[in-house]
Order: C-alpha cells, then structure tokens, then sequence
C-alpha cells in the first residue's frame, strides 16, 4: 500500500507509522460510512464509532481528532482512489480513444465501489469547518483535471476533432458528474442496466460528441 496522501496528512495523528496510520484510518473511514447513513452524522457519537471500527475511544482519538477529521477523510477516501484508478489507466494505454474509454471505466468503477461515500459526501460535507470544505472542493477539481489533462493531451494528437478549452473542461467535467450520477442514481439504473452496459453506453455517448 502506498502511504497517505498529504490531504490526509494534514490530519493530525499521534502515530509515526504512516503505514498503519492509513490502514487504521481506511477502517474508521469504512465503519464511519456505514454509521453516518444509518443514522445520521450528527447522531453518530464517537463512542459508537470507536466500537463499530473496533477501537477504544483513545485509540480512536490517536489517529482523528473529531468527527470532522473522519468526515474528511471520507472525502479525501474517495478522491485518493479516483486519482489512483486514473493514473492506473492512463498507465495501461496511451493510445487515443482507448486511452480516454480507459479513464472513463476506471473512474466509474471507483464511482460504483464508493458508492456509499460518494453519496455520504454530498450530503454533508457542508458540515465540515471551512477549511475542510475548501480542501474537499480544491482536490474534486484536482480529479477532474486529470480527466481535461488527458483529453487535452489527445486532442492535441489529433485523436479528437479540434477541440477549444472552454468544451475540454466541459467534457471533462460532464464525465465527472455522469460517474458520479451512476452513485446517485444506482437504485434506478441498476433495474435496466449492469455497471458495464451503464459504462459502455455513457462511453459512446462521450465519444459520439468528440467525433
């Protein structure tokens, strides 16, 4: 596993390990998902979860601070794992469309596997301090630019009808929200289409308009 990322180490812990650091963290992330939905963020205690992760309260405060560092980490959770799929397959083919139907599944997938903090983010990170907020919006942005970097890349190469800026970001922008869409709206898609089919055919339809 790799270490933290540095949003996330801008929580404070009081453990150098920074590989345990991340492992016990991902398990109070996991655990405080599940809680928060059950039963709300603001009626989640940290006692309930301390025992839902399986930690003493004092453990749990060596590696958060609050419930606002957990729901961060929620967020930072989320985004650490798209970056990761991008890059992954930005690495596996750099070759025109294939290379953007490549980010597209990647993300998608990350979309479909959070699922549960993607939707926990949107509904309450306006309850994190300000600071929290603006670092959860500066790395949303960060993901997405991954995505215009590299349909600017291929448009670049030609791969792609000429392109300006302006609908680069656009696109690029689009494909963030339609992955995340599937998250929001899997109780409905998932009667008429599996991840696949919901893939494939957002995929073509991208890919019609880049014609």
């Amino acid at each position: 596993m790799e270490a933290e990322t540095n949003d996330a180490r801008e929580v404070v812990t009081q453990i150098k390990n920074q590989e345990l650091v991340k492992q016990r963290r991902r398990q109070i992330v996991d655990a405080a998902v599940q809680l928060f939905i059950r039963h709300g963020y603001h009626k989640t205690t940290t006692r309930a979860l301390a025992k839902e992760t399986g930690l003493s309260i004092g453990s749990l405060y060596e590696y958060v601070s609050s419930k606002d560092d957990v729901l961060y980490l929620v967020c930072i959770a989320i985004h650490s794992e798209v970056e990761e799929g991008i890059q992954g397959a930005l690495a596996r083919s750099s070759h025109g469309r294939e290379a953007l139907a490549e980010i597209i599944r990647a993300y998608f997938s990350v979309c479909n596997r959070m699922s549960d903090h993607v939707l926990l983010m949107y509904q309450v990170t306006h309850f994190l301090p300000v600071k929290w907020q603006k670092k959860v919006l500066e790395t949303e942005i960060r993901i997405t630019n991954l995505i215009i970097e590299a349909i600017k890349e291929l448009n670049n190469k030609g791969t792609f009808k000429k392109l300006d800026e302006d609908l680069i970001d656009l696109i690029g922008h689009n494909i963030s929200v339609l992955g995340q869409t599937w998250a929001f709206r899997r109780w409905y898609f998932a009667k008429r289409f599996t991840l696949d089919q919901y893939i494939e055919h957002q995929t073509s339809f991208i890919m019609e308009f880049l014609k």
